[in-house]
C-alpha cells in the first residue's frame, strides 16, 4: 500500500487518522494493528481503562507525596512581608524547613546502601554439584551487567522512593545495544598458484552488538499504574502492571528504524501526544528548585507520553491468538491513540518484569504509607518552634520606641545609619529631653524554642529508627555515662530496626530482582562473554580452569537450576568483629575445637565483617604441576573436579 498523506494536516484521535493517513507497516503475527481498526481500538480502550482505574487510586496519594519533596529541602516560598525583608536586607533570616527530616534519610538510605552494596550484588549457588560451575558463570556474567549498566544507581533510587513515598518501584529490562566496533580481520590473498591464503590483518570497522545484558530501569511511582486491587507486595497476582514515560518523537522514530516499534509515523500527524491520565505533571519536586511543573515545550522538541502496561490476559478473547489460557503480553500505547508495541511477554520466569520495594507496607494496602510521611507532623512541629524563634528575635533586635512627634524631628528617628543625631522641634527647645521618646522593653518569649526543638528531633529519630548511633553522632553526656557497653547496646537496637527494613527489601524486591536477571540472562544472552577469574570464586574457577585471567562463557554453560541468596540486611561492623576476634583466638589456642571448625572460613568471615570487600583476592592458590596431579590421580588421592564438588 502507498504512503498516502495529507501534508502537515494533524488530526486529534486514532478514528481521524484511519482513512486519512496510512502508512505500509508489516506487523507481528499478522496481526491488524493499523490505527482505527477493530483490534486497536480495543486493546487501546482496555489500556486506557485500566489507566484510569489505577490512576484514580494513585492520584489520591499525590499531595502527600508532594508535601514529602517539599520538606526534604530547606527552600520555602516566601510571603509578602518576608520578601519585602529580603528586599531590604538579604542578610536577614526568614522562613525555612528545618532539615532534619533530610537527615534522617541520608542515615537510612547510608545504611539500605551498606547493607546491599556489597560485591557480588547477587549472589547464586547450584542446586546440585553439576549445577555449580554454571552457577559461578551465572554470578560473574551478572557482576559484570552490574557493573556496566551502573544498576547500584537505580537500587538507590528505589530504596529512597521507599522511604520517601511508601514504595519503590523497578524494571529490569534486558537490553541489547547495536552500533559499529573496530575489530582486527583477517587479510586473505592469493599465492602464486591461486590458492587463498592469509597474509595479515588490518583494522575494520563492522556493525555488532555492543552490549547486551540487564538494565534496571526506575518507575516515576507519580506514573506508576499497578493494579489497586492488589496490596503493595503482590503486585504479581494483579491483572495488569505499568507505568507513564515522557519520551519525545525523535526518540521512537529511532527505536522503531531498530525493529523494536510500528505505528510511529503516525504519530507526527496527531494534534497532541501527551496523555490525559494527568492533566499536568502531578510531581511537586521541581517547585523546591523554581523549575515549576510546565513540560509543554512544543516547538523546540517533540515530546510524547507512552503508558507501558503489562496485561494478563487470555489471547482467544482479545483477537491475539487461540489460545483459552491467561498468558501475558506487553503494550505500550503513545499520546492515548497510537499502540506502537504489542507482543507476548513470553519470559521463561512468568513474572511481570517489576520489582517493588516497601518496607513500611501493612500486607493489605495497594500504596502504603512512607517512614518519612510518619515523622510529617514532627517536622512541621519543628518548623514552626525554629522559625517562630526566628522571627521573633529579628522582631527583638529592631529598636521599638515611643516617640512624641511634637518634641522631636521624625526623619531624624527613622534614619536607620548608627551615629545619628536626633533633632528638637522648636516646642521642645529648653525643655529637655525626658519624655519625648522611650524605648519599649522588648522579651523574647520564644526563647526555650530552641531547647523544645530538641525534644522533637529526639522523637522524629526514634520514630524513624535513625537514633544518633546509627546518624554517626555519639550522644550527648559525660564520659562517666557513654559506656562501652552502653553504646554497644543502644547501637544494636538501632541496627536491628534497620536490618528488619533492609530483610524485607531483600525478600520484596531483591530477591525478585536477582532471579530475574538470572532468568533473563538464560534465556536472551546470545553471545559467549568473557568473565574474570577473581574474587569469590577465584579457587574454584583456578581448578576448573587453571591460573588464567578469565575465560569465555557460551549461553548454553549457563543454564543450570540455582538458588539466590538473599543478603540479610546486616552491615560490615554490625555483629561486633570484636566478638569474633575473642571467638577465633580461642578457637585457634585450642587444638580440639581448631580440628572441628575451618579456621580459615572464619577469618574470612571476621575480614568481611569488619569492611574487607576483596578478602578473596588475598588467598594464595597452589596449582600444581599437570605430572604432580597425574601421579596423585593414579593414587587416588584427587579426582577430576566435575565429577564431585564440595560445597564451599
Amino acid at each position: 500500500m502507498p504512503n498516502i498523506q495529507l501534508g502537515n494536516t494533524l488530526y486529534r484521535s486514532s478514528d481521524d487518522l484511519k482513512e486519512r493517513v496510512s502508512y505500509d507497516y508489516d506487523y507481528p503475527e499478522g496481526l491488524d494493528w493499523r490505527p482505527g481498526s477493530k483490534l486497536h481500538k480495543n486493546i487501546k480502550d482496555k489500556i486506557l481503562q485500566n489507566a484510569r482505574e489505577s490512576s484514580t487510586l494513585m492520584t489520591n496519594r499525590h499531595s502527600a507525596w508532594n508535601e514529602m519533596d517539599r520538606i526534604l529541602t530547606t527552600y520555602i516560598e516566601l510571603d509578602d512581608d518576608e520578601e519585602d525583608i529580603k528586599l531590604d536586607d538579604a542578610r536577614k533570616p526568614v522562613s525555612i524547613i528545618f532539615p532534619y527530616s533530610y537527615a534522617v534519610l541520608e542515615s537510612l538510605l547510608a545504611y539500605l546502601v551498606a547493607a546491599f552494596f556489597q560485591s557480588p550484588l547477587f549472589r547464586y549457588e547450584g542446586r546440585s554439584p553439576e549445577d555449580t560451575i554454571g552457577a559461578i558463570y551465572m554470578e560473574k556474567l551478572i557482576e559484570y551487567q552490574m557493573y556496566r549498566a551502573k544498576v547500584e544507581l537505580g537500587l538507590h533510587t528505589m530504596f529512597r522512593d521507599s522511604m520517601v513515598y511508601g514504595m519503590g518501584v523497578t524494571a529490569p529490562i534486558w537490553e541489547t545495544n547495536y552500533g559499529m566496533k573496530t575489530v582486527m580481520k583477517d587479510v586473505v590473498g592469493r599465492s602464486f598458484f591461486g590458492m587463498e591464503r592469509v597474509t595479515g590483518q588490518e583494522k575494520v570497522q563492522e556493525r555488532g552488538i555492543l552490549y547486551e545484558g540487564n538494565v534496571l530501569r526506575n518507575v516515576d511511582i507519580y506514573k506508576y499504574l499497578p493494579d489497586p486491587n492488589v496490596s503493595v507486595h503482590e503486585h504479581q497476582r494483579g491483572e495488569f502492571n505499568g507505568w507513564i514515560e515522557n519520551t519525545n518523537l525523535m526518540n521512537l522514530l529511532g527505536q522503531e528504524n531498530d525493529g523494536e516499534f510500528f505505528n510511529v509515523k503516525y504519530l507526527k500527524h496527531l494534534m497532541g501526544r501527551r496523555t490525559a491520565i494527568y492533566n499536568s505533571n502531578p510531581s511537586a519536586r521541581d517547585d523546591k528548585s523554581g523549575m515549576g511543573r510546565n513540560r509543554e515545550i512544543e516547538g523546540v522538541t517533540k515530546p510524547v507520553d507512552n503508558i507501558w502496561m503489562y496485561i494478563n490476559l487470555i489471547p482467544k478473547d482479545e483477537g491475539l491468538g487461540d489460545s483459552e489460557y491467561p498468558e501475558k503480553w506487553l503494550f505500550c500505547l503513545s499520546a492515548d491513540e497510537i499502540i506502537i508495541q504489542a507482543k507476548p511477554l513470553g519470559l521463561d520466569h512468568n513474572m511481570y518484569p517489576i520489582a517493588v520495594s516497601a518496607p513500611d507496607f501493612d500486607g493489605h494496602s495497594a500504596s502504603p504509607i512512607s517512614r518519612m510521611e510518619t515523622i510529617y507532623g514532627l517536622q512541621g512541629t519543628l518548623d514552626w518552634l525554629f522559625n517562630s524563634h526566628i522571627a521573633n528575635v529579628r522582631k527583638a533586635i529592631n529598636d521599638m520606641f515611643v516617640v512624641d512627634p511634637y518634641m522631636l524631628n521624625m526623619r531624624d528617628i527613622e534614619d536607620p545609619r548608627a551615629g545619628k543625631l536626633i533633632r528638637m522641634r522648636r516646642p521642645g527647645w529648653g525643655k529637655g529631653v525626658d519624655g519625648a521618646i522611650k524605648q519599649l522593653a522588648v522579651q523574647d518569649i520564644t526563647r526555650a524554642n530552641v531547647a523544645d526543638s530538641a525534644y522533637i528531633v529526639e522523637w522524629m529519630q526514634k520514630v524513624a529508627g535513625a537514633d544518633n548511633p546509627v546518624m554517626g553522632n555519639l550522644r550527648q553526656g559525660g564520659p562517666e555515662r557513654l559506656t562501652s557497653a552502653e553504646f554497644q547496646g543502644t547501637a544494636q537496637g538501632a541496627v536491628n530496626r534497620l536490618e528488619r527494613v533492609a530483610k524485607v527489601i531483600g525478600l520484596q524486591a531483591m530477591q525478585d530482582l536477582g532471579y530475574m536477571f538470572a532468568s533473563h540472562t538464560q534465556q536472551l544472552m546470545s553471545e559467549s562473554q568473557k568473565i574474570s577469574i577473581t574474587g569469590r570464586w577465584q579457587e574454584r574457577l583456578i581448578a576448573e580452569f587453571g591460573n588464567k585471567g578469565n575465560t569465555l562463557v557460551s549461553p548454553d554453560e549457563i543454564l543450570v537450576d540455582y538458588d539466590i541468596i538473599v543478603r540479610d540486611g546486616s552491615v560490615p561492623g554490625g555483629n561486633f568483629s570484636q566478638i569474633w576476634m575473642q571467638m577465633f583466638q580461642a578457637l585457634s589456642s585450642n587444638q580440639e575445637l581448631a580440628q572441628q571448625f575451618d579456621m580459615g572460613r572464619i577469618f574470612k568471615h571476621i575480614a568481611r565483617n569488619a569492611g574487607a570487600k576483596n578478602v578473596d583476592e588475598f588467598v594464595r592458590i597452589r596449582v600444581a604441576p599437570d605430572e604432580e596431579v597425574a601421579r596423585q590421580s593414579e593414587a587416588g588421592n584427587v579426582i577430576p573436579f566435575n565429577r564431585e564438588v564440595s560445597n564451599v
